[in-house]
C-alpha cells in the first residue's frame, strides 16, 4: 500500500498535519532530519518514520520506498523544495508542500515539463493561503463577466511561527512584483491601497506574494497584485531563531485568518469575496492532510497544479467551518 510521507512532520505546520492525517486513517510515514523528535512523534500516532536530510539524494531515494504522495512541511523552501521535487519525479511521486513563497510556484514551473513526462504532479500551496486564496479568486472570478484584474490582500495578526516569520520578511524584501499583461514585473516598493475585509477600507502594503503565479494560473486574468494589512504584532524584526515554534491553541482560537480578494471587470464593477474561516495554521494543517489524503486516494493531474485547478473552487469550503462571503 502507497502511503502519505510528511517531511518536516516535526515541526510546527508539520505536527499539525501529521495529527489530522492519522486522525483521518491516511496510511502515513513521518519523515525529517531529526530522529529523537521523530521518534517521540511517530509513537503518539503509531506510525513509521525514517530519517534523511536533503544533502544526499541516494539516502533520500532510499526513503522512499512505498511512498506515493510526498507532503513537505519543512521551510524554508527555497531550501528544501527542489530537492523533493526532483526526488518525487524521479520515483513517480506526487509532491505537495504548505509553502507560501514565490521560489516554490518558480521550481514547480521550471520542473512542470519534467513532471508531466514522469506523471508527476508537483503541488505547492496545498494548504494555506495558496489554497484558500485561489479558491477564494476563483468563486469572485466566478461572480464576474469579463474580469480583468484581481487584487489580494491577506490581514496578517497575531503571533506568526518561526518559519512564517522567515517567509514573511523574505517576501517583503525581495522587491514588489505583481503581473501585468500575464507577465511578472517589478513595481515601486512603497505602494498603497485601500481595500475591504468586511468592515471598513484599510492601508494594506503591495508585497509579493506566491498567488501572483498560482491565481494567474488557474484563473488567466492578466493583471494581479498581492498585499498585506498589518496589525499586533505584525512582521517580527530582530533574530529570527528566537521566536517561538508558533502560536498556541489559544492564540490561534482568537486570531481567525482573513483576507479579501477583489476582482475588476472590463466596465469598471468591483466584486469583493471574503472568506470566514479559523486560524491560519490551522486551516493550513487541515487543508494538506485533507489534499494529501485525496490525492493518495487518485485525485491528482499532471505537471504544475494549484489547489484550485485540482479540487475546485469550493476546496476551502470543505475544510473545517469555512464559508466565502461575497460583499
Amino acid at each position: 500500500m502507497k502511503k502519505l510521507m510528511i517531511y518536516g512532520a516535526t515541526g510546527y505546520t508539520g505536527r499539525m498535519a501529521a495529527e489530522c492525517a492519522s486522525a483521518a486513517g491516511t496510511p502515513l510515514i513521518l519523515a525529517g532530519r531529526t530522529e529523537a523528535a521523530l521518534v517521540s512523534l511517530a509513537a503518539s500516532l503509531g506510525v513509521e518514520y525514517r530519517v534523511f536530510a536533503l544533502d544526499d539524494s541516494a539516502l533520500i531515494d532510499r526513503s522512499l520506498g512505498d511512498v506515493g504522495v510526498l507532503l513537505n512541511c519543512a521551510g524554508p523552501f527555497a531550501s528544501t523544495a527542489d530537492a523533493l521535487m526532483k526526488a518525487s519525479i524521479r520515483h513517480g511521486i506526487h509532491y505537495l508542500d504548505v509553502a507560501a513563497e514565490l521560489d516554490g510556484c518558480r521550481r514547480a514551473e521550471v520542473l512542470d515539463v519534467d513532471a508531466r513526462a514522469a506523471s508527476v504532479m508537483l503541488l505547492p500551496g496545498s494548504g494555506g493561503s495558496v489554497a484558500m486564496l485561489g479558491c477564494l479568486a476563483g468563486h469572485a472570478v466566478a461572480r464576474t463577466k469579463n474580469p480583468v484584474a484581481i487584487r489580494v490582500a491577506m490581514h496578517v495578526s497575531g503571533g506568526l511561527s518561526r518559519g512564517s516569520a522567515v517567509s514573511a520578511m523574505s517576501s517583503v524584501t525581495v522587491g514588489t512584483l505583481a503581473r501585468a499583461a500575464g507577465e511578472l514585473v517589478a513595481r515601486s516598493t512603497g505602494v498603497i491601497r485601500k481595500l475591504d475585509f468586511g468592515s471598513d477600507a484599510v492601508d494594506c502594503f503591495q508585497v509579493t506574494l506566491p498567488d501572483l503565479i498560482t491565481i494567474w494560473r488557474s484563473t488567466k486574468i492578466p493583471e494581479i497584485e498581492t498585499f498585506v494589512h498589518v496589525t499586533g504584532d505584525g512582521f517580527p524584526q530582530g533574530d529570527l531563531s528566537t521566536l517561538p515554534d508558533g502560536p498556541d491553541e489559544q492564540e490561534r482560537l482568537a486570531n481567525r485568518y482573513r483576507a479579501v480578494v477583489e476582482v475588476v471587470t472590463s466596465d469598471g464593477e468591483v466584486v469583493r469575496s471574503i472568506p470566514d474561516t479559523v486560524n491560519g495554521y490551522t486551516f493550513t494543517a487541515i487543508a494538506a492532510a485533507e489534499a494529501g489524503r485525496r490525492v493518495l486516494a487518485g485525485e491528482a493531474g499532471p505537471g504544475f497544479q494549484t489547489p484550485a485547478m485540482l479540487f475546485g473552487n469550493g476546496f476551502a469550503e470543505s475544510i473545517a467551518d469555512t464559508i466565502i462571503i461575497d460583499l
